[in-house]
């Protein structure tokens, strides 16, 4: 199995250059973001083409979600993305609304022909395991993007008796995120920290079999993004606001974690 590691830019420091320059002095094979604002597009995908890096866009529906997607998507096609991470509708939603969104969102995808990975996340259509499983079972194509984090904060659990959902759901895993959460939240202050040894590796585990579950291996490589937050997900100090880790050093250390497992 080839392993490519996306750099995610969320909480960042520096400029897009410098954010992007970092990115392939380390090792990464693409980046993983929104989309750039409309000034920054043409340097965005320079720098793109000049550093040799893909591109993992993250587009993000609302109002009408349906139409959003689609505008989103249409967007994301001039980046010539390896796929597109989708934080798709809202938790409130009504079951024949997640339908119909679903059912559009496969049109668009299949018209666009770029795999589109819906994102387990809080707030979202798919924000718990069951939630998740009963998108799935109606829509065989339907893929996602797993970051289990959301569902072991939202569960309040290890998830140990949600194991039926989760075999689905690894199944039909076609991008993953590499962040550890536990039982009250979405994000452990540092994977690395032997406190946390029992969350990291239930999490290395499930990226394991979603590794060598029935989409990834048929893929040209196996796409993985370390997605550690920043402050509001990272835990800070009291009074100060100061993280209490180093944001890319949390990331990049997940990610020559998983580099060197799997090389």
């Amino acid at each position: 199995m080839k392993l490519h590691l996306f750099h995610a830019l969320w909480g960042m420091s520096g400029s897009l250059s410098e954010q992007l320059h970092r990115a392939k002095q380390h090792g990464y094979e693409g980046i993983e973001a929104p989309m750039p604002s409309q000034e920054q597009q043409n340097e965005f995908i320079e720098l793109l083409g000049e550093l040799q890096l893909a591109y993992i866009p993250q587009i993000f529906t609302s109002n009408h979600h349906e139409e959003s997607f689609q505008e989103q998507v249409e967007r994301a096609k001039q980046f010539s993305p390896v796929l597109i991470n989708s934080h798709s509708g809202k938790d409130y939603m009504s079951e024949d609304e997640e339908n119909r969104f679903f059912e559009q969102a496969l049109r668009v995808e299949k018209a666009a022909g770029i795999q589109v990975a819906h994102e387990t996340h809080r707030g979202r259509v798919m924000f718990t395991p069951k939630a998740t499983a009963r998108v799935l079972k109606l829509f065989p194509d339907l893929k996602v993007t797993a970051d289990f984090s959301h569902f072991t904060c939202v569960c309040e659990s290890m998830l140990a008796d949600q194991q039926e959902d989760l075999e689905l759901i690894k199944s039909r895993a076609l991008h993953v995120h590499g962040r550890v959460g536990f039982e009250e939240g979405p994000q452990v202050p540092h994977p690395a920290a032997p406190e946390y040894a029992n969350y990291l590796q239930q999490f290395e585990t499930w990226w394991d079999e979603m590794f060598h579950n029935a989409i990834i291996p048929a893929q040209p490589f196996a796409t993985f993004t370390p997605e550690f937050g920043p402050p509001g997900y990272m835990p800070t100090l009291p009074f100060t606001r100061q993280p209490v880790a180093d944001l890319f050093q949390v990331n990049h250390w997940m990610a020559e974690r998983i580099r060197k497992k799997y090389e």
